[in-house]
């Protein structure tokens, strides 16, 4: 075995660590709530997936098909969300662990696009012409479902991005790295 690699065993307690909520030695504050931050995102995200599938198969129902939805569709949507939140939270946990190539994809992944996605509906209903105050008037039951988790989403997704780049945490990014290069070389 190389002196420089860490063995088998090392290997899985850190790993068995990472999805630990109590952070490993050496992890900055900032880095901590932005990893629990991130993962109230991921569960206010799995959390409106349940409420759009129970919303579906009741829809589905009330509409007198017995319960035939579009099953094949809401079963694809569901198993590709389930594959994006565990990869998530595999990146969640290896920028806790210190991993710069995590933070950058929890910025771009997260921080842009997924933002992006959390917006976009809005912003087109707004573009199209509708005001604020038919917000209210036209909303159902979903929407007062959806909305306050997707505030929760969207804020919690904004301050895990924002402790990422604090200057304790940049410290802490640049100093894991060193240690990685150190070790290899």
């Amino acid at each position: 075995m190389n002196p420089r690699s860490p063995s088998p065993s090392s290997d899985v307690a850190t790993s068995a660590a990472a999805f630990e909520l109590d952070p490993p030695p050496g992890v900055p504050k900032e880095v901590q709530a932005s990893f629990l931050l991130w993962l109230t995102a991921v569960a206010a995200g799995v959390l409106e997936t349940i409420i759009r599938v129970i919303d579906a198969l009741a829809m589905g129902w009330a509409s007198g098909s017995g319960g035939e939805t579009d099953v094949t569709g809401m079963i694809s949507n569901v198993v590709i969300r389930v594959i994006v939140y565990t990869l998530v939270v595999y990146i969640i946990t290896r920028m806790r662990l210190g991993k710069s190539w995590a933070r950058l994809s929890l910025a771009v992944l997260l921080g842009v696009i997924g933002t992006l996605s959390l917006v976009i509906d809005p912003i087109s209903w707004l573009a199209g012409g509708n005001s604020l105050s038919e917000v209210f008037t036209e909303a159902n039951v979903l929407f007062f479902l959806i909305a306050p988790i997707r505030s929760v989403h969207l804020g919690a997704v904004i301050a895990a991005l924002a402790l990422m780049f604090l200057p304790a945490a940049n410290t802490y990014f640049r100093t894991s790295r060193s240690v990685t290069r150190q070790a290899l070389g």
